[in-house]
């Protein structure tokens, strides 16, 4: 009884609580990243801003420029020159859905049924970034060039008839009509469309396939299935990167276009640089921009993905 009666010892006291340690480096990660952040201001945000304010001002080049906040200059600027816009968006979306009908078995043949060819159709896609892009556009002046070899295989085929009843030809010829400008665009920005493409499809597992196989699947229905689904991410990166350049393009419009196909980048080249109307030229770009983002943000909504390769 006397040891069930008997105090309890007496608790030890509880230890101090240790202090987490301390974080080493922990502005490293910031310090990291200030040099893009700087490189964005400075080449980036800066011109933005000063363009924004230059769109709002009235003045001349021999009397110089004021802000007056003369928001009359957008209404005028699209007022005017709309077409130019409504042709761009067409002629961008052209080069886009043929980079995408060109460069998708492209990049599925490097993904999967290439082996060991695989780094050279790699070299091969990137080539023609080893020339300036002016010279690659010059060169399908040559290649389109009337009565030249691809002139005349697309008139023994009739299919200048087609395209001029579409309006993209005229007169038996190529050059300086809508075809040759979106044929430009097509060949310049393609490998932008081949290699996201071909990122996203290698990414996929081949286990996939094989499991399709293994459950009596058509190679169509795998494709449609499984194949494109998952390549999506390569769909839309491949296609912002096509149409966002193109829209704005102006020298293929310029090199291989006429008066009469002119774009809305030759528009605000001519005002910079011929015209030298520099509100409306600053106005012309951020409604350019403005459109570019409304189109991209409903694209990106639409398409069902956000994971961008």
């Amino acid at each position: 009884m006397a040891t069930l009666t008997e105090a309890p010892p007496p608790l030890a006291p509880p230890a101090p609580e240790a202090k987490p340690p301390r974080r080493r480096g922990r502005w490293t990660p910031y310090l990291l990243l200030l040099p893009g952040l700087l490189w964005l201001v400075v080449f980036f945000a800066l011109p933005v801003i000063y363009q924004a304010s230059t769109s709002v001002q009235t003045g001349s080049l021999e009397e110089g420029y004021k802000v007056t906040w003369h928001f009359a200059t957008y209404w005028d600027a699209l007022s005017e020159y709309w077409p130019q816009f409504v042709r761009s968006v067409l002629y961008a979306a052209s080069a886009t859905l043929l980079c995408l009908l060109l460069g998708y078995p492209l990049a599925y043949l490097i993904a999967f049924r290439a082996g060991r060819w695989r780094n050279l159709i790699m070299i091969l896609v990137i080539a023609p970034f080893f020339t300036s892009f002016l010279i690659r556009t010059l060169a399908w002046k040559t290649i389109l060039a009337d009565g030249g070899p691809v002139v005349g295989a697309l008139d023994a085929l009739h299919v200048l008839d087609v395209t001029a009843f579409l309006g993209w030809t005229a007169d038996d010829r190529v050059l300086a009509t809508p075809l040759a400008v979106v044929c430009g665009l097509t060949y310049n920005f393609l490998p932008f469309m081949i290699l996201p493409l071909y990122t996203s499809l290698e990414r996929i597992d081949p286990r996939l396939h094989e499991a399709a196989n293994d459950l009596y699947a058509k190679p169509s229905t795998t494709f449609r299935k499984v194949t494109f689904p998952l390549s999506m991410p390569g769909v839309v990166s491949g296609t912002l990167l096509t149409f966002i350049p193109a829209s704005g393009d102006y020298i293929n419009a310029d090199l291989l276009g006429s008066t009469d196909t002119r774009m809305v980048g030759n528009v605000i080249q001519s005002q910079f640089l011929r015209i030298l109307d520099y509100p409306t030229a600053a106005a012309l770009s951020f409604i350019l921009m403005a459109a570019i983002l409304a189109v991209v943000t409903v694209y990106i909504r639409k398409s069902g993905t956000e994971d961008l390769v």
